[in-house]
């Protein structure tokens, strides 16, 4: 019996309403849950305009703990309690060269490894560009595991973001199903829980969801072990605390008139930190629920322009990075703001790691690979050198906790690792002049 028709028998039997099925998919004890592999897991996290190399990059490679452990330079020290699950890649650069300006190609090619198309997308440089001509690593991990009924899940990949602008072009996208198809991420949280929980169309249809399964989940918890039990109960938890946050936004709303925006919390540059935290959440919502298993997190675009005055700072971030770095106090203030990024994935590695692996031993940190990343080593000189790869956690089985160096290798490389790490033995991703050395190790 395939596992749709025994979902829909368990359904008919239980006389239960299809829309608890999200809130079932994960327990082990009811047989739906993909738990014949271990599960493994991937988040690519961008942040845009380069970094404050100094700030950010160990002097040398070595360990991050024992007797000679390296320490951890500003920017990266909120994740200083992760550094035995942490890996500093310098020396990874995006060789991919063509049309458009660093900004496009750092974004376009950051994980598809290839050339942009021509195009009519003028940018700071001579000639003009369209989208990225391949498909992005993490999709290509997606269609690979949605092969196999073992690791096939209901998305394959969520698509988070922050502050994106809606309009899209070669600035604002990361992620491609193909060539020329570039995927818009869901910067909305509403919007992403209405992904995920239900289909409803405004804010007061939400607050609803969990009153028309409430009686039917009570019904599935009596028949169901404790582990499953507690599962189910997180998920109810989960469901009213972003009831909880609509009730909210929608008393902000009435108290202080806004404009007519789409649903959920106004999505503007002071909710920035509020944004991230409920994408988060979403995000490991999902994990657990085993709804994907790949995901990305775009926060802002490349050339982005928040103001983080949360930070005291009223300039904007692709402004500041275009000082150079004989002015400190705009290199402070960049340290901040990369700080601060660094803070956001210290913040999803906590979540994760306080979140036991639903089915299996360790935490979902240990069965997840967060990937930092950036379109640009660094924003004053444009370089594609050194761009940022910072990762944290044991699902793809690296040797963390340590620093690497590497003398100026293709990130093409490091993107065919990621797919190996899965079980995806391909012997090239984007162009395959950047692939010719394969694999880049990482024990």
């Amino acid at each position: 019996m395939s596992r749709n028709t025994s979902r829909r028998a368990f359904l008919k039997d239980m006389g239960l309403k299809a829309s608890a099925l999200p809130f079932l998919l994960n327990l082990p004890g009811l047989g739906f849950a993909n738990t014949a592999k271990p599960k493994q897991r991937l988040v690519v996290v961008f942040s845009p305009n380069g970094i404050v190399p100094k700030n950010f990059w160990p002097d040398e490679a070595g360990s991050f703990t024992g007797e000679k452990a390296i320490a951890l330079k500003e920017i990266l020290k909120p994740l200083d309690p992760f550094k035995d699950k942490l890996l500093t890649l310098h020396g990874v650069c995006d060789k991919v060269r063509g049309d458009g300006d660093n900004h496009m190609r750092g974004m376009g090619c950051l994980l598809t490894g290839i050339e942009l198309f021509p195009g009519n997308i003028q940018g700071g440089s001579d000639t003009p560009a369209g989208w990225a001509s391949g498909i992005s690593i993490d999709q290509e991990i997606k269609n690979f595991l949605a092969k196999d009924p073992a690791t096939r899940t209901r998305f394959g990949s969520l698509e988070y973001g922050v502050l994106v602008p809606k309009r899209a072009d070669t600035w604002t996208r990361m992620v491609y199903s193909g060539p020329n198809k570039p995927i818009s991420p869901v910067d909305d949280p509403y919007q992403m829980f209405a992904k995920l929980y239900g289909k409803s169309r405004d804010r007061e249809m939400l607050g609803s969801i969990l009153d028309t399964v409430r009686d039917d989940l009570a019904k599935v918890e009596k028949t169901v072990g404790s582990e499953d039990r507690k599962l189910l109960q997180d998920h109810q938890a989960f469901v009213r605390e972003m009831e909880q946050e609509i009730r909210d936004s929608r008393a902000t709303a009435q108290n202080h008139p806004v404009p007519v925006l789409e649903p959920g919390i106004r999505e503007d540059n002071d909710n920035i930190p509020k944004l991230a935290k409920m994408q988060i959440e979403l995000m490991v919502a999902a994990f657990k629920a085993d709804f994907n298993r790949i995901a990305t997190f775009q926060i802002t675009n490349s050339v982005g322009m928040p103001r983080m005055k949360w930070l005291g700072i009223n300039e904007g971030h692709h402004e500041l990075s275009h000082e150079p770095n004989s002015n400190e106090p705009a290199q402070e203030k960049l340290t901040k703001i990369n700080k601060w990024y660094a803070e956001q994935v210290a913040h999803l590695a906590k979540r994760l790691a306080e979140t036991p692996e639903p089915g299996a031993s360790g935490s979902m940190l240990d069965h997840t690979t967060i990937v930092w990343t950036n379109e640009l080593g660094q924003g004053n000189s444009h370089t594609l050198d050194n761009i940022p790869f910072i990762l944290v956690g044991g699902g793809l089985g690296y040797k963390t906790g340590k620093a690497m160096k590497f003398p100026k290798v293709p990130h093409n490389r490091l993107l065919l690792s990621l797919a190996h790490s899965f079980g995806h033995r391909i012997d090239k991703f984007g162009n395959p002049d950047h692939c010719t050395k394969g694999v880049l190790s990482l024990t």
